[in-house]
């Protein structure tokens, strides 16, 4: 029998069988004091962390689920909030699946940086649709000193049409939720360029067409 030709795989991407485990990058960023570490060990460990120290670069955790019966590797990145590892957090930007915008319900300077992480973010990251996969989360909806009402920050996303989910990483409220929105659209956005991917190269060009000979 003749061998039937394969299409190439995606560059260091698995085939989009879904017995087969997917990995898809994460990076949680936003400014100093957000949350964003305990909100990953939340999510990944089930537990409060609430160690101070800032986070230096960036620091790596993983999460294994399945989303709509495809089994997921989510490799989720830590990042650095203070503006002197602005620049070397950039760097970690490159190859993400997935971005979680953080900030702090009760710290408006940290809502205000929202846009100027988008930016950033969007700038840096290998060139996408501009639908790029993305989540805020307004954190430490369980203290009452509020500085940033739900309406604004829900007005804020609406316009940029991305998510938006008040949680609590002390209390567990929402963090799940917000996490696997963003694999669902990560898997989403993966599974639509791969199949591009595979159209784009197996399409025949002009070229291929038998030439014609006069008389």
């Amino acid at each position: 029998a003749n061998a039937i030709p394969t299409a190439p795989l995606v560059p260091q991407g698995p085939s989009m069988d879904a017995s087969k485990k997917v990995d898809l990058k994460i990076i949680i960023i936003g400014a100093l004091g957000v949350g964003k570490t305990s909100l990953l060990h939340q999510y990944v460990h089930k537990t409060f962390y609430e160690d101070y120290r800032t986070t230096l670069g960036a620091s790596i955790l993983t999460k294994v689920l399945a989303v709509d019966s495809t089994p997921l590797k989510l490799q989720i990145w830590d990042t650095g909030g203070q503006e002197r590892f602005r620049s070397m957090v950039s760097t970690f930007y490159k190859g993400s699946d997935g971005c979680m915008l953080a900030f702090d319900v009760t710290d408006r300077e940290s809502f205000e940086a929202l846009d100027n992480w988008r930016d950033d973010f969007l700038e840096k990251v290998i060139p996408r649709e501009q639908d790029f996969p993305m989540v805020v989360l307004g954190n430490k909806i369980d203290l009452s000193d509020r500085q940033v009402p739900k309406e604004t920050a829900s007005a804020w996303c609406k316009e940029k049409d991305i998510p938006y989910f008040e949680v609590s990483a002390k209390n567990n409220i929402n963090v799940a939720e917000a996490f696997e929105t963003l694999a669902k659209q990560a898997l989403s956005t993966y599974k639509g360029i791969f199949e591009s991917y595979l159209t784009d190269s197996i399409k025949l060009t002009p070229n291929d067409k038998p030439k014609q000979s006069c008389c």
